[in-house]
């Protein structure tokens, strides 16, 4: 056994006879026992990845494993070794949470009383036991969404796919399936998930990549993705966007890299904030452009996904209303 879950070499996939490639010779090495998160947006290749690696698609070329076996000549052992939960339910909705989950047993051909044992501590871990014997139709989108990691445990799997599974949450619900996934890893499963929520990923994984046109653009812990980016990020904030656009060609040299300007808004990062923002605000005082708000704040993963990529995780284009400095 190796002491990684999942490894991927080269990872290319092509559509349209190759007119489009969805993922260029992506490698990944995912640790056992811990969240290794595949962060970007939609578009970018982590769906394809998964989709790879759960046996779903074969690669164009490249090789990859799972738990030690060969997901194109030995998918069937994969199989047996992964659970995987996508970004929409998929529990079927005419049948109750219960039958759901023994239908999930059956199909991994478990024993009947395995299945009926599993269904019952799966729906209590899960918080679903009143619900049990309800249909899925009446359950809540958090509630179906749990249902629907509950099913890929069913067989116990050692290794979780988790391709956006808070998409579309509430805030409470989003937390609940984020306690669920931690206690998992605790347990000592281990999860490869798929976001383009920034702070879900800042909280749950702990090794990161990030994807963006099926390329990796970057990689490592979220503290070492964000000491790239400098140690703090000011941002000023202006009565108007034309306030904004003046200030900017005095402030922009204050960083060594461009600056994100978005509405009324300039953010810089800044290997040293607090002197910075006094030089700013002399600068700016002499011009008489005034100041409407200052804040001095670390660097965040959407601090650095926007620096990579010019755009927001969520987003496939630079929005309209945001600009960069020049330099």
């Amino acid at each position: 056994m190796t002491d990684f879950a999942i490894e991927a070499h080269g990872i290319v996939r092509s559509f349209k006879d190759g007119e489009v490639q969805a993922l260029k010779g992506v490698s990944l090495q995912v640790p056992r026992g811990e969240v290794f998160g595949l962060l970007g947006p939609n578009g970018s290749g982590k769906t394809t990845m998964v989709r790879i690696l759960s046996t779903i698609l074969t690669p164009t070329s490249g090789s990859a494993t799972v738990d030690g076996f060969d997901v194109v000549s030995q998918p069937d052992e994969v199989r047996r070794r992964i659970g995987l939960a996508g970004q929409y339910a998929t529990v079927d909705e005419n049948l109750t949470g219960f039958e759901n989950l023994r239908m999930i047993g059956s199909l991994n051909h478990l024993p009947k009383k395995v299945v009926v044992q599993r269904a019952h501590e799966l729906l209590e871990q899960f918080g679903l036991s009143d619900a049990g014997n309800r249909t899925v139709k009446g359950y809540s989108g958090g509630m179906r969404r749990r249902l629907d990691l509950a099913a890929a445990l069913v067989g116990n799997p050692p290794i979780l796919f988790l391709d956006e599974p808070t998409t579309g949450l509430d805030p409470q619900s989003r937390q609940d399936l984020w306690n669920i996934i931690e206690r998992l890893v605790e347990g000592g499963t281990t999860v490869l998930l798929t976001t383009q929520y920034l702070e879900e990923a800042d909280r749950l994984a702990k090794q990161l990549v990030v994807l963006n046109k099926g390329t990796i653009i970057a990689q490592g812990t979220s503290a070492e993705l964000k000491a790239q980016l400098g140690t703090t990020v000011l941002a000023l904030n202006f009565a108007s966007t034309a306030d904004a656009d003046a200030a900017l060609s005095l402030v922009a040299d204050l960083s060594d890299k461009p600056a994100n300007v978005e509405g009324s808004v300039i953010e810089l990062t800044l290997n040293e904030g607090p002197r910075a923002a006094a030089d700013a605000l002399r600068r700016l005082d002499a011009a008489g452009i005034t100041v409407a708000g200052l804040n001095l704040r670390e660097p965040s993963l959407d601090d650095v996904f926007l620096n990579l990529t010019g755009h927001k995780a969520e987003d496939e284009t630079p929005a309209p209303t945001s600009r960069k400095a020049a330099r």
